[in-house]
Formats: C-alpha cells, structure tokens, sequence
C-alpha cells in the first residue's frame, strides 16, 4: 500500500486550514460534532500483537455510503477521485468494521467522526501497521510501526482562535504542493475538518499535516489547525508511511 495511491501536484493547496496568519471566516460548529470528533477508530485486527489497519481504496467513480447494510439507497456518496483537488486523489476510507460483503467505515467528511457502510465490492483492502500521535500540549507528532515508534518530533499545532480538532481521524490522500511554499514539500489531508473554519483559502476547512518555510513556527500554537512539521520530519514520514488510511490521533 505504500506507495499505491497517486501523488497529485497541485498549483493550489485549497483545502488545508493552516496556511496563513491572516483571520479567515468563521461560522458555529456543526451540533454534536464536537462529540464526534472524540470517537477512536480501533484497529481491524490486534491478533498479531499489534494493531492492523484495513484501507479501502475506491475502484469505481462513486462509492455509495448507507446508513446500514439493510438500507434501500445511500444515504451520500463520495466521488473518486476527489473533485477538490483537481481530480487526482483516489478515495481512501479507514475501516472500521469488515462484515461479510460490507465494510463500516470511518467518512472524510463532516461531523467529525462520521461513519456509514459502503459495499466492498467498490474498494480494494490493503492492510498496515502504522500510526501517527498528535499531542497539542507537548507540540510533538509521533509515528508508530506495530508498537515502534518510528519518528518523534516537535511541531505547531493550532492557535487558541483557529485550534486543532481533537480525536482520531485518518490521512485521506498525500499531496506535493507547487507553488506554495508555506506547505513544504508534502502535505496528507485528514479527514478532520476544523471546528470554526467552514471555508478557508477555497476549501473547506479540512486539516492536514503538512511541512513549512517557516522553521520557527515549530513548537509553538500558530497554525489555522494544521499541524506542521519541519520538511526534513515530513520528507522522513513521507518515505516511511502509506500514502493514506493511516489513523491520526491529535490529543490534548
């Protein structure tokens, strides 16, 4: 799984919230997300003595979410690739639950910590053993491989106005930002969206992990609610990580 999924080069990096300085539109979050955003998705398996994720990776134009496994229509859908970023990411979805010809599975969407069954006949499962750690109060990022950690670093995190969301989400696709330096060289969406930018820079308020051009904001609370590490530590991520389904817990 590795390296399976498309990198996309994008010209704008539209849908990420922690870019700039300047204070962007804000508007009530959503009623019930900020519980939401608390749920944990747990690994598909633990046999090994270690977790073991399941990512399913989009195989037709449009995966169709229900409710349940017993439901007549879908109640949303998700378009892949991802229109937002020009059409060059393919959905990925964290599984949650792997049930006979269904998948439960964790949604890149709002509320955070949205969930809903899709068919596994419309993905492909790869499994891994990866996992990243986001601790605001300590400022630090760290990565695990099974029970290993395997990078341990500083990081900015969001200010008190634009803070980061808490709880576990997944990276939904890896991206090489052109022509947007304050990104560094690689940015992975999640699907965690912020809990007051609705809309941000053209996109919609999606965070993600992402490098910088401004290596003193390491460490301190000044990002709009990404997460920033020094482009050497995403660069080393970046070549030890899957490009996406990877669970990303962000702790107080």
């Amino acid at each position: 799984m590795r390296r399976s999924l498309t990198v996309l080069l994008l010209v704008v990096l539209a849908a990420c919230g922690g870019g700039g300085d300047a204070a962007p539109p804000a508007r009530p979050a959503t009623t019930g997300s900020t519980a939401e955003a608390t749920t944990v998705p747990e690994p598909t398996t633990t046999t090994l003595g270690y977790p073991v994720y399941e990512a399913a990776t989009a195989e037709v134009p449009v995966v169709p979410v229900y409710e349940s496994p017993d439901s007549p229509q879908p109640s949303r859908t998700f378009a892949s690739p991802n229109p937002i970023y020009g059409g060059g990411t393919i959905r990925v979805f964290l599984v949650k639950e792997n049930r006979d010809d269904w998948l439960n599975v964790y949604l890149p969407a709002r509320p955070n910590g949205s969930t809903g069954w899709i068919r596994k006949s419309d993905v492909t499962l790869t499994s891994h053993s990866f996992r990243m750690v986001v601790q605001l109060g300590a400022r630090r990022l760290q990565a695990y491989d099974k029970n290993d950690v395997i990078l341990d670093e500083p990081i900015a995190v969001g200010n008190s106005a634009t803070p980061s969301t808490l709880g576990t989400f997944y990276t939904t696709e890896l991206i090489i930002p052109v022509g947007q330096p304050q990104y560094g060289p690689y940015a992975w969406g999640l699907s965690a969206y912020s809990e007051v930018l609705y809309d941000f820079g053209g996109g919609d308020g999606q965070m993600g992990i992402h490098g910088t051009n401004d290596p003193s904001s390491i460490g301190r609370a000044v990002s709009n609610g990404c997460i920033r590490l020094s482009n050497d530590s995403i660069t080393r991520l970046v070549d030890m990580l899957p490009v996406a389904g990877v669970p990303v817990e962000i702790r107080e």
